[in-house]
């Protein structure tokens, strides 16, 4: 293949606008078919002229031999620029053209051909020149070698052929340079071979990264063994060969896998090159990398670690010594890193060095090792002691925060308001006093993990020194005086806790018994006021009247119960104040109100039972005269003499020791019971009356008795008989009125039962 003077990149504005192409079909003499597609703007000669130069210098001479079929597309443009283009094809290409086929218009040429005749000129010219339509040009070219504008099938992208045109070019140009600068670098270090100090970092670096060429390489072989870019060679015609778009003379794919080939070549003797002196170069950076470690570990390391063994004696000191190890292991850290590193690095080498190497890198890795891990163990050792330390003083000093809270608490007064504040304040100690006894517990706990972690500290090598142990010793009695002291606080704590309990329990039944006296004056006072206001029936008969007595008498029971009560509660304040040294409200309040209302009470209670047994003894003496056939007028009037105190007494106010009155009920609740009253008298007059007129007939009856007996005696037998026989008539009668009297007696009872 010839070479290219002409680069695509520097023309490539030009070969963009597509003045000419190679299509990659062919004629029948197997000649390269170019197009020059002329439009209707104007075109540039020199920029036509140059592309026909870059598009002619790409075929080898033997495809250029069989000559061109140039198609000259006119159809678009005018007549005398077509004339000048095939004039300029005898300039350029004289030689290399076979036929020139100028496509025309289908109606505008007609009369201008004949002013000049290409057939005419073809020994002038060189070229035979045709002019034929588009539809007639498959004459001369097979369709199947034709591009769609002229009616073929041949598939062609432009852009697509320039791009890959412009891959080609690139990946000679930087695949020729590299090959000659590893050939340089290959052998250049056969004679620096015995200088191994000597740097060849700069000879090591190719202009072009060759891995990229590779690829660009292989990308673009694999590009034109897919569009089959290189054919065999043949005749044309229609019983030819089948075309092979863009042959060997377009894109020569023995160049690009010749040059593949020997990049390949050189490339693995660079990279066998640069392996060989990078390991080299490796060896030597790690081996001075591994004693650099080591030497700070043992050295400056080991020494910021010895002058570091206090605990401290409080959390801000320990909190400081946290932040010096932290340091200290921020200096370790990056070392370790290193060390990592450097780890990587030798296990990398050791699964591929030899064996020489495998023995140097196997000690040098057993060393580092072992000097960052031990240490490594020194630096957690330490770590674990300032964690232990430090939850010891934060324990601590909670602890001190809390016992001093309960000793504040403990030495307050203690003046609430009520037993509920007590309560709330007792069970506050109690919590304080079990939240102290943990913090003590966790302390214990934390004491002795922080002397257990001093205990199994890593020691050192014994070459090196061991950190005094007087130290350590004088830790450990910190510790163990901090836990000693506490435990005396608490104890402490624990005495004045058992005073202050006893003393807030008495406050609490002091402030139980005053409210209890309290309540006992209040239910004092309302069974007072139920029985102002609720005790005022006396009872319809005797019976009722007397179950309202005994209930009566069970009231004043609960009632000197409650008060007997609330005078013990009122005694127990006196001797809880004595106690508590304290004054109480009871005794200048309470007792009084106390005193007062059971007075009223006991006033008000006497006059209910005196009225009550008053009223037992009215409905006893009234149901008895009632009841009685023959009853004594004293009887009657006794009943009626005790009727009349009972309402004398119920129109009374009870008068209290202080002079204030207060009635029994509402007057209408008064009025009410004195009406029941009057209803029994009612009856006993009832029973009085019938008893006179019952007296009356009776004397009536025994005067004719008498006149009778005189009137027999003197007329004799048979008048006797009539008295006999008025005697039984009499004596019927009577025994009528007595049934009747009977009768009235039972209504009258039954009246009395009713009210």
């Amino acid at each position: 293949m010839s070479n290219v003077t002409v680069e695509a990149t520097n023309m490539l504005p030009i070969l963009k606008k597509k003045l000419a192409f190679l299509s990659g079909g062919k004629d029948r003499r197997s000649g390269l078919i170019l197009t020059i597609p002329l439009s209707s703007d104007q075109t540039s000669m020199e920029e036509l002229s140059a592309t026909l130069d870059y598009l002619l210098s790409i075929p080898s001479d033997k495809c250029k031999a069989r000559g061109f079929t140039v198609i000259v597309d006119g159809r678009k443009s005018q007549w005398n620029i077509v004339k000048t283009v095939v004039l300029m094809l005898q300039n350029v290409i004289p030689a290399e053209v076979s036929l020139v086929c100028v496509v025309k218009p289908d109606e505008f040429w007609d009369k201008k051909v004949t002013h000049f005749c290409f057939w005419k000129e073809k020994d002038r010219l060189g070229f035979e020149v045709i002019l034929v339509s588009a539809n007639k040009l498959t004459r001369y070219i097979e369709p199947c070698q034709l591009t769609d504008d002229f009616g073929g099938s041949l598939d062609y992208d432009h852009n697509d052929w320039l791009n890959k045109r412009l891959v080609f070019e690139k990946f000679t140009k930087e695949s020729t340079s590299l090959l000659d600068e590893l050939s340089i670098i290959n052998d250049s270090d056969k004679n620096s071979a015995v200088d191994k100090e000597k740097s060849a970092d700069c000879a090591l670096l190719p202009s072009f990264d060759p891995e990229t060429v590779l690829q660009t390489g292989h990308e673009l072989l694999s590009e034109l063994q897919q569009r089959r870019f290189n054919g065999s060679e043949g005749g044309g015609g229609q019983g030819g060969p089948a075309w092979c778009p863009m042959e060997e003379e377009l894109l020569a794919q023995p160049q690009v896998m010749k040059l593949l080939d020997s990049l390949r070549e050189q490339y693995t003797r660079y990279q066998e090159l640069c392996r060989q002196r990078n390991k080299r170069t490796q060896l030597d950076e790690i081996h001075a990398k591994v004693m650099q470690v080591v030497t700070w570990l043992q050295g400056p390391g080991s020494e910021l670690l010895k002058t570091q063994q206090a605990i401290g004696d409080s959390m801000r000191a320990a909190q400081a010594l946290q932040q010096k190890h932290e340091e200290i292991e921020s200096q370790h850290s990056e070392w370790f890193a290193v060390y990592v590193e450097l780890n990587q690095q030798i296990a990398a080498l050791l699964s591929a060095g030899e064996e020489e190497e495998v023995v140097e890198l196997k000690a040098l890795q057993q060393q580092l090792s072992d000097v960052c891990y031990q240490q490594a163990a020194q630096l957690e050792g330490r770590q674990n002691v300032l964690q232990a330390a430090q939850g010891f003083h934060s324990t601590t000093q909670e602890l001190s925060q809390l016992l001093d809270g309960l000793l504040g608490m403990l030495c307050a007064d203690v003046a609430p308001a009520d037993g509920a504040s007590i309560q709330q304040n007792l069970k506050l100690l109690e919590e304080k006093l079990q939240t102290v006894e943990a913090g003590l517990a966790s302390l214990r706990q934390k004491g002795a993990l922080l002397m257990e972690q001093m205990c199994t500290q890593p020691s050192w090598p014994l070459e090196e020194t061991e950190s005094p142990p007087g130290e350590q010793q004088d830790n450990v009695q910190h510790i163990q005086a901090v836990m000693e002291e506490m435990q005396l606080r608490k104890q402490r704590c624990e005495d004045m806790v058992d005073v202050r309990r006893l003393k807030m329990l008495q406050m609490v039944q002091l402030f139980k018994c005053e409210e209890d006296a309290l309540q006992a004056v209040e239910w004092l006072g309302e069974l007072l006021d139920a029985l102002l206001k609720t005790h005022v029936r006396l009872g319809d008969d005797s019976q009722e009247t007397r179950t309202m007595l005994d209930k009566h008498r069970k009231f004043v029971d609960v009632a000197q119960s409650t008060y007997d009560y609330g005078r013990q509660l009122l005694q127990a304040t006196v001797v809880l104040c004595q106690s508590l040294r304290c004054t109480t409200r009871s005794s200048g309040d309470t007792l009084p109100r106390l005193n007062r209302v059971w007075k009223q009470f006991s006033v008000s209670a006497e006059e209910r039972q005196q009225r009550l047994e008053l009223a037992l003894n009215f409905h006893t003496a009234a149901e008895r005269v009632l009841q009685q056939e023959r009853v004594d007028p004293e009887s009657l009037d006794e009943v009626d003499s005790s009727g009349k105190t009972l309402l004398d007494r119920l129109t009374m106010p009870v008068i209290f020791p202080d002079g204030t009155e207060q009635y029994f009920g509402s007057p209408s609740d008064t009025a009410a019971a004195a009406e029941g009253v009057r209803e029994r008298l009612l009856l006993v007059e009832e029973r009085r009356l019938q008893l006179q007129e019952m007296r009356l007939h009776n004397d009536e009856e025994e005067e004719e008795e008498e006149e009778e007996e005189e009137e027999e005696e003197r007329t004799g037998q048979e008048a006797r008989l009539d008295v006999i026989g008025e005697e039984l008539s009499e004596k019927e009668e009577q025994d009528e009125e007595e049934e009747e009297v009977g009768q009235q007696d039972e209504d009258l009872e039954r009246a009395t039962q009713d009210c």
